[in-house]
């Protein structure tokens, strides 16, 4: 919730993490909202004031080509199967002009990717977050985009994630079936709200790790999005009481292994392993695993490759 009397450009500044004169360029440019209308930079935020920032993307030619390594599992005429790093944004936005997956697909792709997503997205059918690794899936046409996003919005598409939590999940597998909004005071988080959109979870438990000189227990699962709601895991996770290790939005980063090994976690321990879906053309199921990525292992737990 913003504090009182704190100027607009300055609380925005704040919030997305940007400098101030980006904050001002974005709220001159009329993709600041307050309650819905548009205010002055020097406008003076209230308590109650509701603070939206529209996506502003560059614009298409701010977009260059960067000749970024891609890790790519598999590529034909119509898709890439791309396993994206830890750190990594997926498409340019306000703060993050560059370094991007795009950014690094334009490159590799050189202008052959859908347009669907338009100038920012082009061929991103989905996304997963900056401190979220692992394997996403880019259109190269529209005619693929199209299969491709409605096997993803009719659940049709199966994606399972690794993660190691907080606390030991007593029982072997679950469900998380509770509906995921925005948090109703911090607009930048998501939470389990009334009003939410449906959102389900399956869980699986992959080995359990027992407390350490003391201290807390692990787990470490493999879950099943039957649902892709923004920041899915980590919220069921935190509102089932076991957070994502090293997730600093959802409570996952006050453990003492989050403390110590916060430079290797940097950030979400959450790592997209496996992807299936069916080939827009050949109607093949494909079917892609990327393994864990190295920091997985770089943690205090027996983990076999």
């Amino acid at each position: 919730m913003p504090g009182n009397n704190v100027r607009l450009d300055v609380y925005v500044a704040e919030r997305e993490g940007i400098t101030r004169s980006a904050s001002q360029k974005l709220i001159e440019s009329g993709y600041v909202l307050v309650n819905g209308i548009h205010r002055e930079k020097r406008y003076s935020v209230k308590a109650e004031d509701e603070i939206e920032v529209i996506e502003c993307p560059p614009c298409e030619t701010d977009i260059k080509p960067e000749n970024i390594p891609l890790d790519i599992l598999y590529e034909d005429d119509c898709l890439l199967v791309v396993n994206k790093p830890k750190g990594m944004v997926v498409h340019p936005a306000a703060g993050n002009p560059d370094g991007t997956l795009v950014n690094a697909l334009l490159y590799h792709c050189a202008g052959t990717l859908s347009g669907i997503g338009g100038a920012v997205r082009p061929g991103i059918v989905h996304r997963i977050d900056k401190d979220t690794s692992g394997l996403l899936l880019v259109a190269k046409n529209d005619a693929a985009h199209v299969v491709l996003s409605e096997q993803f919005s009719s659940h049709k598409m199966e994606r399972i994630y690794e993660t190691i939590v907080s606390g030991n999940i007593k029982d072997d597998c679950g469900t998380v079936n509770a509906p995921i909004g925005r948090h109703p005071s911090n607009r930048k988080k998501m939470a389990v709200v009334a009003t939410g959109k449906d959102a389900v979870t399956h869980y699986k438990v992959a080995e359990r790790y027992p407390p350490q000189n003391g201290g807390q227990s692990y787990t470490r699962l493999s879950v099943r999005l039957e649902t892709g709601r923004t920041h899915q895991i980590r919220v069921h996770m935190s509102y089932i009481g076991h957070p994502v290790l090293g997730d600093t939005v959802y409570g996952g980063d006050k453990s003492v292994i989050a403390k110590k090994y916060a430079s290797v976690l940097r950030g979400q321990c959450l790592h997209a392993r496996t992807i299936e879906f069916e080939h827009p053309i050949t109607h093949r199921i494909m079917s892609f695993d990327s393994g864990l990525p190295d920091y997985f292992y770089e943690l205090p737990f027996k983990i076999e490759k």
